[in-house]
């Protein structure tokens, strides 16, 4: 499956009325958008809404990041993933992961003792599973939502690649000496089209603060060698660094310096005040880096 060099990562269309997101979806294709990428927390499933999107278009690639993997049978998952690859012409990438304690045990009320360990009894079970119907000619790719070694190891050993996320280039970078020249690296990259430092850095802040009460993502940017002072001030050098903010060339810099570390793909996250629809700014994107 070819998802092109720069993609689409949002989290805001599960706000509007699914009409209007197959309005949406048909012109990030005309634009020339290769990969929409759609997460799941709290919102809609992600397997119906990657259909409604597909459906929608023809040539437009719907990548999940990610499946919750505790929130579904693997047998569940694996027949799922078929299913829309088998309906869509494999226009359909499965992202998995683990997810958070905060979601997994605050929310869901399941386990998260052993995220790890979950993960590799899920896979196995994935490729174990008995699925009776039509699939897809071809097996659909798969791909982790990755952050540390062991799950960046296991990403390459398992999966097609690796989608991380909240992340800067030192990471892509890290992630490809891991994971080895040919397993897909797949980041997603936040960006603010605003040249204001004050404003930007305060857009970025108001969208970083989730992620500081979620621990996968505070540890890795201490591995990262940020400290625990900017991870709890969400300090300048650390907003500047998850969030790529300034003009279209500061923007495109910051994407080409994920590509230069090594990533395949990168998605991009456009930040926008109160999770507000950003289309003007996936137009002005498509026109500057398609």
């Amino acid at each position: 499956m070819d998802i092109g060099r720069i993609g689409l990562w949002q989290g805001v269309l599960d706000q509007q009325p699914s009409n209007r997101v197959r309005e949406i979806v048909a012109e990030l294709e005309e634009l020339g958008w290769p990969t929409l990428w759609i997460p799941e927390a709290v919102g809609r499933d992600p397997f119906v809404s990657a259909s409604v999107m597909l459906g929608a278009t023809s040539t437009l690639k719907v990548a999940t990041g990610i499946v919750q993997i505790h929130a579904r049978h693997p047998m569940t998952t694996a027949a799922a993933q078929k299913t829309v690859a088998e309906a869509f012409g494999n226009r359909f990438l499965l992202g998995i992961g683990v997810s958070h304690g905060p979601f997994i045990e605050g929310i869901r009320k399941l386990d998260y003792s052993k995220p790890y360990s979950f993960m590799v009894d899920y896979l196995d079970a994935m490729e174990g599973a008995m699925f009776m119907a039509a699939g897809p000619e071809q097996s659909p790719p798969l791909v982790l939502a990755a952050l540390g070694p062991r799950m960046l190891a296991l990403a390459t050993e398992r999966t097609a690649g690796a989608h991380p996320y909240f992340v800067p280039p030192e990471h892509t970078a890290g992630a490809r000496e891991i994971m080895g020249p040919d397993a897909l690296l797949a980041p997603e990259q936040k960006v603010c089209l605003e040249t204001d430092p004050d404003k930007a850095r305060s857009l970025a802040r108001e969208n970083m603060a989730m992620y500081m009460g979620l621990p996968n993502y505070v540890n890795n940017l201490h591995r990262l060698g940020f400290t625990e002072a900017d991870t709890t001030d969400l300090s300048d050098r650390l907003v500047d660094a998850i969030v790529a903010w300034g003009d279209l060339d500061s923007i495109a810099a910051r994407i080409q310096a994920h590509h230069d570390a090594g990533a395949d793909h990168v998605a991009v996250q456009v930040l926008t005040p109160r999770g507000e629809l950003p289309i003007a700014q996936w137009r002005t994107l498509a026109g500057a880096l398609l």
